[in-house]
């Protein structure tokens, strides 16, 4: 049965929001970049989050200028959630579904606006890691959040600004910079024989600068298998090193990321087997340069992402199932000239994009075995040519362009996807912003060719397509600041994995096309920050942050009828966070969310019928982060605690979430 929240009380803060002294803080003072800085503000933690430049456009530009909507959560935010992963992190975001199989990131879909976790672009510093495979592996990071300056999330479609993948949005990860001479470390333990450890080196000197970091996780997991044994048990290591030069003509930047996770699978792919295991290694390279002309720019980026997994459906047993294995190679470049007048600023280009597979089971049969394992493989080439025009005056900002695209596995003629974006900043801190935008994703090499397994794909499945229509209202002050957006998506040929019990009790999955999708959306987000709202930088209650997301489909399941992905949903979302100061170095971090998700899943349990489909039910999740900083070496003491209700849930499928899960550590730095 649906439910179904109203908008309206959001709605009402509104005029709340216009009659107030205006805000924004947590540990830090946000304020515009041309208001003035609040008196009683302290000096050194004022920060001009308005100003910071993000890519909602091909041209970037200033957050507070920007002619779309984009979530930034900083570093301040990042070291204050109870969180482990990038995955954790999203889940305070309202417009933001992250379904987790496993804990700690393991096995995490990330997904948008009632999409799935193959529908969004995911980037590393700007620079595209989506992995062509599935969206399983995709948010993988091979960065510590220690090592995170910024997160930033763009809902809705996004192809002309980052191509392919984004037919819903896209997650840019953002690392620090290296501009100092410092080590730091981080070591944590806890709950379910946890310990994870972080080292990072900062160099900078003249024009170069250096950021190498490494990383390990370990747990015993929270669950066993039948037998005993763990099942959801994981290890894993990140590697990462950014490198760059700044010279008087132009700034070049490399950077490099690998991981290796192994993690007991619990029962992710099949419910009828609850000892699965997987070993995944992702790694990445880019090279990005950027000249510094006044009206003539030119960005030119090449880049290597490689994937490897290894899947083992009875775990260290290939003699019952044999193993799977994929190795995915992706080659990208993307040549992006700009042009700075007073008419605006000109983005145009050519982005190029090969990727290719050798499998046990995904693609073509090859002529000859590749290596040990691999006897099918496919390869496909995307071109993707762009231009965009930009123009920001006082009080009025508009986006315009569109991308030519053209794919040697599906076409060999180009779609064009075109898009256009306005704000206008009618009145002292409002601006209300309107956009259309198309967008496409290429089918993944599992949703064309995974056939194994209880799996039936279909090799013939056509691109998806979406086109959207976006308004909203944003209010932006010291002290206080909010955002409403209403959306509409109109998806075409939307790609599911499907059960179908009306005509066999025991049915395969099998992936199709829907004919059309629709999805009407609302998201409300609100932000007080109470020491610039009553002038006392002393208030104890330093920021509170409240957000609601609603969703309805057009298309609802069918009875007997279960959706692994397209219409499995989350109608309502509530996030509620506040940060306090308990004293003058002890803070205190409170995080709630609420998620009604629609759909269904398998039951699997001896005491109820094969294809019995339960709903998912609401449910709710408290965390909380106790954090003691000194002064000496930045030494912090922390204690966290990730649902501290004790719920049992469900994010995805049959299994079951853990309960109260506790880490205690400590990091610091030290100049050098």
């Amino acid at each position: 049965m649906k439910r179904t929240f109203t908008l309206i009380p959001a709605l009402l803060l509104l005029p709340f929001l216009a009659n107030s002294a205006g805000a924004a803080a947590s540990s830090s003072v946000y304020v515009s970049a041309d208001d003035p800085v609040p008196a009683y503000a302290d000096a050194d933690s004022v920060r001009t989050l308005e100003s910071v430049s993000v890519h909602a456009s091909r041209t970037a530009m200033s957050l507070g200028a920007s002619a779309r909507i984009v979530t930034v959560m900083d570093s301040v935010a990042i070291a204050s959630i109870p969180a482990k992963t990038v995955n954790d992190l999203l889940k305070q975001i309202a417009g933001v579904d992250v379904r987790q199989r496993g804990p700690m990131g393991m096995q995490t879909d990330i997904s948008m606006r009632g999409g799935t976790s193959d529908q969004i672009a995911i980037l590393l510093n700007g620079i595209n890691i989506s992995d062509p495979q599935t969206g399983h592996n995709a948010a993988d990071f091979p960065v510590s959040l220690s090592q995170i300056e910024r997160i930033e999330v763009l809902e809705g479609p996004a192809s002309r600004v980052y191509g392919t993948s984004s037919l819903v949005g896209a997650v840019n990860v953002v690392t620090k910079k290296p501009d100092s001479n410092s080590v730091s470390a981080q070591v944590e333990g806890g709950s379910f024989g946890t310990f994870n450890t972080d080292l990072a080196y900062s160099y900078s000197a003249g024009r170069f600068g250096l950021l190498a970091s490494v990383g390990t996780v370990r747990s015993d997991g929270y669950s066993r298998n039948l037998e005993g044994g763990l099942n959801s048990d994981y290890s894993g290591q990140k590697y990462f090193l950014l490198s760059e030069y700044d010279a008087p003509l132009f700034n070049l930047t490399f950077q490099g990321g690998f991981s290796v996770r192994d993690f007991g699978s619990n029962t992710f792919y099949s419910s009828k087997f609850d000892d699965q295991f997987e070993h995944t290694r992702k790694g990445t390279l880019s090279i990005k340069g950027e000249t510094k002309g006044k009206v003539f720019r030119f960005k030119p980026s090449v880049y290597w992402n490689n994937a490897f997994d290894r899947f083992e459906l009875f775990r260290g047993d290939a003699s019952v199932v044999p193993f799977n294995y994929h190795r995915t190679n992706t080659f990208g470049s993307n040549l992006e000239f700009e042009v700075d007048t007073r008419a605006g600023v000109t983005s145009f280009g050519l982005e190029f994009r090969r990727e290719g597979v050798v499998s046990t089971n995904l693609g073509e049969p090859l002529a000859e075995k590749v290596g040990e394992h691999y006897t099918n493989g496919l390869s496909r080439n995307h071109y993707n040519l762009y231009a965009e025009h930009s123009l920001i005056l006082r009080r009025f900002t508009v986006s315009g362009g569109l991308c030519a695209v053209m794919n040697t596995a599906t076409s060999k003629t180009f779609g064009l996807y075109p898009g256009i974006d306005m704000s206008f900043r009618f009145a002292d801190g409002w601006k209300v912003y309107a956009s259309y935008n198309s967008s496409f994703r290429l089918p993944t090499f599992t949703d064309l060719y995974y056939s194994v397994g209880g799996h039936k794909a279909d090799p013939n499945l056509r691109p998806e397509r979406m086109q959207s229509l976006e308004g909203g209202l944003k209010y932006y002050r010291p002290g206080l600041s909010a955002v409403l957006s209403v959306y509409y998506h109109h998806g075409s040929q939307m790609i599911d994995w499907i059960k179908d019990f009306r005509t066999d009790p025991d049915p395969v999955w099998q992936s199709v096309n829907h004919t059309v999708l629709n999805t009407l959306g609302e998201e409300v987000s609100v932000r007080i920050d109470l020491p610039v709202l009553v002038g006392n930088k002393d208030f104890p209650l330093e920021s509170l942050n409240l957000s609601y997301s609603h969703i309805d489909q057009d298309k609802d399941l069918e009875e007997g009828v279960e959706s692994m992905y397209a219409l499995e949903y989350v109608r309502n979302k509530i996030v509620a966070e506040a940060n306090l100061r308990l004293a003058r170095k002890l803070f205190w971090n409170i995080a709630f969310r609420y998620v009604d998700r629609d759909g269904s899943y398998e039951k699997y349990d001896a005491t109820v019928p094969t294809g019995t489909l339960m709903e998912y039910k609401p449910y709710s999740v408290l965390d909380s982060r106790l954090v003691w900083a000194w002064d000496w070496k930045g030494l912090k003491l922390y204690v966290e605690g990730q649902n501290l209700l004790n719920r049992t849930y469900y994010d995805y499928g049959n299994i079951p979430q853990p309960g109260i899960w506790l880490i205690g550590g400590l990091s610091c730095t030290i100049g050098l």
